[in-house]
């Protein structure tokens, strides 16, 4: 039995269906598990709850031989540290009560930076809680999922342009979060490894942000910018958008730490995903955006 968190998510909603495909006995944790597909429901064991509930945790997970651990975006999260372990720390008794032999979680890149990158340190701290339970565990280490920009939508459709706060000269590191669900399914159907390994996996390309605009251009028949914004800017705009102070350094941190390197150490030796960005706008944004004009 697999125990699969986020199912309706957009990486959780591609694994269930990975693994529903290989033949594989599924339960799901789901908050709404009216947001599941009919036809996932039918197939799959449904637990009500969050999975940072203890007794949602304890129903999902007996008699479980893998979990698979992803903590949802916290947007309202005081500070992201505390969020990814408020979430975390349950979680590792419930897998040491049930026994669980097997988990592989969604991480960041970077592991062994030696700075501060805010949301991704965050990860870093949920990865040694998770390595910590006696579980062999499989951190799945990303850089920035291309899904992201869909959260830039109505702009990139509307207006022309995209935005994040990085050079648009320079290489930028991406994954598609198909592929991420992919490479989890091998790992959660195997569960023939032991002890703890980070498992870097980038996309196949070296775009820079101004490349993958002209990528988007092509794919969308239309023209699409890149235009980079500062921290600075990027702070502001939180700002204004009402998030509080420590969330706003994490996230600043985050992007900082991306600007100066620290994914390059897991993208010289990670395993390369199949979606490259040229199909991903054709399959996933060009749909979303109303089509081929």
């Amino acid at each position: 039995m697999i125990v699969i968190t986020t199912p309706t998510g957009q990486i959780g909603a591609s694994l269930v269906r990975e693994l529903l495909e290989r033949g594989e006995s599924l339960r799901v944790v789901a908050r709404r598990p009216e947001a599941l597909d009919e036809r996932v429901r039918e197939r799959v064991e449904v637990v009500a709850g969050s999975h940072a509930d203890p007794a949602v945790l304890d129903a999902a997970l007996a008699g479980a031989d893998a979990l698979f651990w992803l903590v949802p975006p916290g947007r309202s999260a005081a500070g992201a540290r505390a969020y990814y372990l408020d979430f975390t720390e349950p979680a590792v008794d419930a897998i040491r009560r049930n026994g669980v032999g097997h988990v592989v979680g969604v991480t960041s890149a970077g592991h062994g930076w030696a700075g501060d990158a805010g949301v991704l340190s965050a990860a870093f701290a949920m990865d040694e809680r998770l390595a910590a339970s006696g579980a062999a565990y499989r951190a799945l280490s990303l850089p920035f999922y291309l899904e992201n920009l869909l959260g830039q939508l109505d702009a990139i459709r509307d207006q022309g342009f995209f935005s994040l706060a990085a050079p648009g000269d320079r290489p930028f590191a991406t994954i598609a979060t198909d592929d991420i669900a992919a490479r989890a399914a091998g790992l959660l159907a195997a569960r023939d490894w032991s002890g703890r390994q980070d498992v870097p996996l980038f996309g196949p390309d070296r775009l820079t942000l101004e490349e993958l605009a002209t990528v988007m251009s092509e794919e969308l028949h239309r023209p699409v910018a890149y235009r980079p914004m500062t921290i600075d800017q990027l702070a502001s705009a939180m700002r204004a958008g009402g998030a509080g102070e420590q969330a706003v350094r994490d996230t600043t941190e985050m992007f900082a730490a991306q600007v100066d390197g620290i994914y390059d150490a897991d993208w010289a030796r990670a395993e390369t995903g199949r979606i490259d960005a040229r199909t991903w706008c054709r399959t996933v944004l060009a749909p979303r955006a109303g089509g081929l004009s």
